[in-house]
């Protein structure tokens, strides 16, 4: 999300942090509010360009969130109508913004019951337990399969093992897709919780286990190199034989023998 967008979607982040460190915990509250909106956004494309239309008057809209939102929280109410006053660069921006927005507050909820390291920490581990289960993936992945199904699924692999945020926020990856595969959202909401508590993600994979000491220099190396925590997210694949790719944000050092291997296949052919 770039250019007015990203500055529309900044300004509302600043004005609701306030709102969500008040909420405290009742902030699930809130996000599941802001996330049920986003469902009736995708599903109604006459409704995202009555409250993105930039030749519209924002009163019009704000009147128009007012009558949509009967019955929501006012918080809620009051940041759409204020979401929708601003200017967007298409209708589907402002739906990622809520969306983000509502992503904000149910981890702000976890935040605020000290949970938010555990939130993030059970998302990656949730998306690394799918490694192998190829039909599990394709099924919580595919919008032709029934969202009931998929988020029944959802809750067999996590029902009374996890946070109930990180229940939630599995089942919505999988209950609205968005054009998206579950694991890869499952990951960006580790990156948003990471985010939440001033830390970059580093996915690690490794062809064996790291010990603990070779955690705490790697991340005492990247910490260095980036300026600001670094959580490590650690995947074995024996498959790469030795070495690590080691990925945070759009930065990847892939030093595994099969990248070395390839590169020197690369070199040899000329």
């Amino acid at each position: 999300m770039r250019g007015s967008s990203g500055a529309s979607l900044k300004a509302a982040q600043e004005r609701f942090e306030p709102v969500l460190r008040a909420a405290g915990a009742d902030a699930l509250t809130l996000g599941e509010q802001l996330l049920t909106l986003v469902s009736a956004l995708d599903e109604s494309a006459a409704l995202r360009r009555s409250l993105a239309d930039p030749s519209r008057e924002g009163e019009a809209k704000a009147g128009l969130v007012a009558g949509l939102l009967s019955g929501f929280d006012e918080r809620v109410t009051d940041l759409v109508s204020g979401l929708v006053r601003s200017r967007w660069a298409s209708d589907g921006d402002l739906g990622e913004a809520v969306e983000r927005l509502g992503l904000d507050a149910v981890l702000a909820s976890a935040e605020a019951r000290g949970a938010l390291e555990t939130v993030e920490d059970e998302l990656f581990r949730l998306a690394r337990s799918l490694d192998g289960q190829r039909e599990a993936k394709q099924i919580l992945s595919d919008a032709s399969t029934a969202p009931e199904r998929r988020v029944a699924l959802v809750d067999a692999l996590v029902a009374d093992k996890v946070d109930t945020v990180t229940q939630r926020l599995a089942q919505r990856a999988t209950s609205s897709l968005r054009g998206r595969r579950f694991v890869q959202t499952l990951g960006w909401f580790g990156e948003v919780a990471a985010e939440r508590r001033k830390r970059l993600v580093a996915s690690v994979t490794s062809a064996t286990m790291l010990t603990r000491e070779q955690e705490q220099r790697l991340g005492a190396l990247l910490e260095r190199s980036y300026g600001k925590p670094v959580q490590l997210n650690v995947t074995v694949d024996p498959a790469i034989v030795g070495g690590m790719r080691i990925q945070v944000g759009a930065d990847v050092v892939d030093s595994t023998v099969l990248s070395r291997l390839a590169d020197a296949s690369r070199r040899l052919a000329g």
